[in-house]
């Protein structure tokens, strides 16, 4: 145990998050038992330790960070560790990666039932299904999204300002004002671009190549996050990363799933599971028409964020591609997305219909008033022409 402790004080004392998350306030820390999922590289481990720095300072007994990647965890099980830390007065016990055990949701609620007085907090892949495949967790757990870093946090960080998010309400109604108090501090554009080409995973700020950073990121996800939560066979990864690559470099469109099967060797019906596992894994985003959702056919797949396009196929990407998924992958966390009627409109939360548009290209539109126009190129806007960057700022 006083292995663990030291590990435990030596991380918290060396944790540096130079931007606070704002998930970090959305949290009732009052409940018992909390899972904090997020894909790879968004900072989940990070997360944990300034939430233990916070609240618990470097040197405290109270608060135990543990990593289940730990070879003593091939012997010894959660609930065993648990129960000494918390017969030596241990009331919050944060585990990262909880998946790398087998039975581990049973040993969490074992947890729950024999000390009431033990607070859990536990991180795992987006890939997990927290009640939906954990049914001893129904009830009891408090699930979370820890998601990349968004625009506005990401311009916090390079320039040092503290801007605050928006809803996408204020921003429809009152983003002329708004940029009003951003604009005087700080020109977003000349930001933006480093944002959607490598601003999303907080290991940007690491002395390291991050594309190559993120390919190896991308590979994790398929290599472990799928494969061995979903218990796919290993003979299988080729096709998975196959079809990733596929849906990558056709851009935004409805994928041909009958040509997909042919070109990675397996049933339609596969295709579609494997499609579901990478957008479960964060790697793509799939956009239905309202009122349709999985198993039918998406009408548009994309990609998760912007900065997995620059790194998958750099000599391929186009703005209008990049600002599409940048928008969509602004709106994902609070909002639903769904096509449009027209195939460039999206449709939010079932009545909220946007076009991402260049502003340079402003003339050849026909203006409808009830479009909402998010147009990149620019750093201002008008009425229903709002500018793009500015739903950066939604969390």
């Amino acid at each position: 145990m006083e292995a663990f402790f030291r590990t435990h004080q030596y991380l918290v004392e060396h944790t540096n998050a130079p931007v606070r998350r704002g998930l970090m306030d959305e949290i009732n820390w009052n409940d018992r038992l909390i899972g904090i999922k997020g894909t790879r590289g968004v900072g989940k481990t990070t997360f944990l330790l300034q939430y233990a720095k916070e609240k618990f300072g470097i040197r405290g007994r109270e608060c135990l960070y543990i990593n289940l990647n730990n070879f003593y965890f091939q012997k010894h099980g959660i609930e065993e560790f648990a129960s000494e830390f918390y017969r030596d007065g241990g009331r919050v016990l944060l585990i990262d990666q909880v998946f790398k055990q087998q039975n581990w949701s049973k040993s969490l609620r074992d947890c729950y039932d024999r000390f009431p007085q033990l607070k859990i907090v536990f991180t795992g892949s987006s890939v997990m299904r927290l009640k939906e495949e954990n049914p001893e967790l129904n009830g009891i757990v408090k699930s979370y999204n820890l998601r990349g870093f968004s625009f506005r946090e990401f311009l916090n960080l390079q320039t040092g300002n503290n801007f605050k998010p928006y809803t996408l309400e204020e921003i429809l109604a009152d983003h002329e004002h708004i940029i009003k108090h951003i604009l005087p501090k700080v020109r977003p554009m000349q930001y933006f671009q480093d944002y959607v080409h490598h601003g999303f995973y907080p290991f940007f700020q690491e002395h390291r190549n991050y594309s190559e950073n993120l390919l190896k990121t991308m590979n994790m996800m398929t290599e472990v996050d799928i494969l061995l939560i979903k218990q796919i066979e290993l003979k299988y990864l080729t096709r998975i990363k196959r079809l990733f690559y596929e849906l990558a470099v056709d851009g935004p469109k409805a994928p041909n799933i009958s040509q997909l099967a042919v070109d990675i060797d397996t049933s339609r019906a596969t295709v579609m599971n494997y499609i579901k596992y990478l957008a479960d894994a964060r790697l793509i985003n799939m956009i239905y028409p309202k009122g349709q959702r999985f198993p039918k056919k998406p009408t548009k797949v994309m990609l998760h964020n912007s900065n997995l396009m620059y790194a998958i196929y750099p000599s391929k990407v186009e703005q209008q591609d990049v600002m599409e998924t940048f928008m969509v992958n602004s709106l994902w966390k609070d909002h639903k997305v769904n096509q449009g009627s027209h195939e460039n409109h999206y449709l939010v939360d079932g009545k909220i219909k946007i076009r991402v548009c260049d502003a340079a290209q402003n003339s050849k539109l026909r203006m409808q008033p009830d479009v909402i126009y998010a147009r990149y190129n620019t750093e201002v806007g008008l009425g229903n022409k709002i500018p793009l960057w500015l739903l950066g700022f939604l969390y």
